[in-house]
């Protein structure tokens, strides 16, 4: 497990930026399914997901948002950051295999209440944006 450290909000910038980067697998998806019940067959079953406008499975759009929760808690802000609220707007399928970058930037600070507004997004490896948003959230400390 990485070691996480406290982001002091003092040196917090509008503009502030951190990333990162998955291919999302068939285990991902199977797991994903496992944990919230969320069983819809244009996740699991190729025979179903063909006959759809996708053509094949798909990853659950939550996936994806899950990513963003991960930048968020472990690199911008970090650890000790608090989601107070997100919108999601979904643009494109994510399929299997597909490599996503999750982008996180700071778009508004409030010192007075530790809260930030930031500008969250998801885009696949032919830099297509597939999910986009925005997040408000808090430090602890």
């Amino acid at each position: 497990m990485e070691t996480l450290e406290n982001v002091e909000f003092r040196g917090l910038r509008v503009g502030d930026e951190a990333f990162d980067e998955k291919i999302v697998t068939l285990e991902d998806v199977q797991t994903f399914a496992k944990v919230t019940g969320d069983h819809n067959p244009v996740h699991l079953d190729e025979d179903y997901a063909k006959d759809t406008m996708f053509k094949k499975c798909i990853a659950h759009g939550m996936l994806s948002a899950g990513l963003i929760s991960k930048v968020i808690g472990t690199q911008l802000p970090g650890y000790g950051t608090i989601y107070l609220g997100q919108t999601l707007n979904f643009k494109k399928p994510v399929y299997i295999g597909d490599t996503i970058t999750t982008v996180v930037s700071i778009k508004k600070i409030n010192p007075e209440k530790k809260i930030l507004i930031l500008d969250t997004y998801c885009k696949n490896q032919k830099d297509k944006v597939v999910l986009e948003g925005e997040a408000t959230v808090m430090l602890t400390d």
